[in-house]
């Protein structure tokens, strides 16, 4: 079975000629670029804003939704955008703050991720023909991406990303310190909503690279990682993007000379930059006085 994937000839030029040489490698790389600059941004805010659990649940019912499109006969980024969209607009309408209300929307957003989950398997049994993309839907495939869905994904990420520039300033002050914020008359529950929207919107275009159960490692980690490394919001959301276009890079090339999802290489990677950074810096500091001292021992 491994004689049916590309050998790796560790001539990297020639390797990736060869890989790019095949349409839907080049139209792999167009969407996963777009998706990971698009999930990156929206994760830098998800992670700022507490709303990790959201954003997890918000991927999670991306599953439903394209195997329900799948069951009706429609495409299924038509499914991964109306059930993670609609999801987020349920969310939204649940107050968000401390004590009793935050406690709330945890439990709605618990209930929604189940349900819907569950539902997305019934839509699987359901399926009369042979739904072989169960596997695809859950951890992610870089195969059959065309050049229309390539234009969708860039359009949502086009979208995304001019909506957060025109609120980023507010939706920062409000992700911050919402109470000051709604004191100064920033809208916050109004920006709450509109986040969450986009959330969804980003999860569902990088549902259909990394699977709906991993899409989560290009929403949280490379924002995490960031944060792990400078406080400085410009220079953090900035290697969130650099950290996310890496690990998505890295992915596609190893899922093309290899048998297995390319889900499993996005997480492993970004999960690997993120350890690398929790570590990196503590280590630096314990040597920090050890190297002073061979090096004043040395003059």
């Amino acid at each position: 079975m491994a004689d049916a994937y590309p050998a790796w000839s560790w001539n990297l030029i020639a390797d990736l000629q060869q890989m790019w040489a095949f349409p839907f490698m080049v139209n792999a790389f167009r969407a996963g670029t777009l998706i990971a600059v698009g999930a990156a941004v929206i994760g830098w805010f998800m992670v700022l804003r507490g709303q990790s659990f959201a954003g997890h649940t918000l991927a999670t019912v991306g599953f439903p939704g394209a195997a329900g499109a799948t069951l009706i006969g429609v495409g299924a980024s038509y499914g991964y955008f109306a059930f993670c969209v609609a999801a987020a607009l349920v969310i939204a309408a649940v107050p968000r703050g401390g004590g009793a209300d935050g406690g709330h929307e945890s439990a709605l957003t618990g209930t929604i991720q189940a349900f819907l989950l569950a539902c997305g398997f019934l839509f699987t049994a359901l399926y009369k023909g042979l739904l072989g993309g169960v596997t695809s839907l859950l951890f992610g495939s870089f195969l059959g991406i065309t050049t229309t869905q390539v234009w969708v994904l860039l359009a949502v990420t086009a979208a995304v990303l001019a909506v957060l520039a025109l609120l980023g300033r507010p939706l920062l002050f409000a992700s911050v310190d919402p109470d000051v914020a709604a004191a100064r008359g920033v809208p916050v529950r109004l920006l709450s909503t509109v986040f969450l929207v986009l959330l969804g919107a980003a999860a569902a275009e990088a549902s259909q690279i990394t699977g709906t159960l991993l899409v989560f490692a290009l929403l949280v980690m490379p924002a995490a990682t960031a944060r792990a490394l400078t406080a400085r919001p410009v220079l953090s959301l900035a290697l969130s993007v650099l950290v996310a276009l890496l690990v998505t890079w890295l992915g596609l090339i190893a899922a093309y000379f290899s048998p297995y999802p390319i889900g499993f290489y996005v997480t492993t990677f970004a999960f690997a930059c993120y350890v690398l950074a929790r570590v990196g810096p503590p280590l630096r500091r314990a040597a920090a006085p050890r190297l002073l001292r061979v090096g004043g021992a040395a003059r």
